[in-house]
């Protein structure tokens, strides 16, 4: 009898780690290592652990309001800490034991100003917006969609019996109510992150201790 791990990147990065510190190779084999050897699976064997994530926003993209056609200065998104660290959290990721890395897109929509800037102030009306106040707007797309085709090719080709999800994201509800039908069991795992009762209705498991409590 088989388990897999299905990792939702977005929402475990959020947990262990932050932007100033973004989560590293270790500390995600160390989290599947502590799912893995929990009680629920002691009659189970690991069939693989499944990280979903997109590569980080490469390039360079002109930033408004910096000087006017031909003259608009750059932001590079292949120069920042959080790209370098991504690019090689999922490099390494690919050569552990037992892990499979399925990756969507980054599609950059434009720009954002700060919520900072947008708080309210007495009676204000109005803003005076500089570039230093707006924030590119980048936007993950056909994660969720590889979640829930794996869910399902695990479930209609018999691979395992227990689908352990680790996220906070209802947008898996029918994926999971499909697995439950077709006699898999479904074990949730949201790290204390508060969920849509939806979410609960259709898992076998819900364990919502946080990583340290794990």
């Amino acid at each position: 009898m088989r388990f897999a791990i299905l990792l939702d990147a977005g929402f475990l990065k959020r947990k262990l780690g932050s932007k100033n510190n973004p989560v590293t190779t270790n500390q995600v084999v160390e989290f599947t290592k502590t799912i893995a050897k929990r009680k629920e699976f002691e009659a189970y064997t690991l069939h693989r652990i499944y990280y979903y994530d997109a590569e980080p926003m490469a390039g360079k993209k002109p930033i408004p309001l910096t000087g006017g056609f031909g003259k608009w200065s750059q932001y590079d998104f292949s120069t920042s800490d959080v790209y370098r660290a991504n690019i090689r959290l999922l490099k390494d990721l690919t050569k552990e034991p037992f892990f499979a890395v399925r990756l969507g897109e980054v599609i950059f929509r434009g720009w954002l100003v700060k919520q900072k800037k947008l708080e309210a102030r007495g009676k204000q009306t109005s803003l005076t917006i500089q570039s230093g106040d707006l924030t590119p707007n980048i936007q993950q797309k056909g994660v969720d969609l590889r979640i829930g085709l794996d869910i399902a090719a695990l479930t209609l080709k018999n691979h395992v019996e227990i689908i352990a999800l680790v996220t906070g994201d209802s947008d898996f509800v029918p994926a999971l109510k499909f697995a439950r039908r077709e006699g898999k069991q479904v074990f949730l795992y949201t790290l204390g992150h508060k969920i849509y009762p939806d979410l609960y209705a259709h898992a076998d498991m819900w364990i919502d201790e946080s990583f340290e409590n794990l």
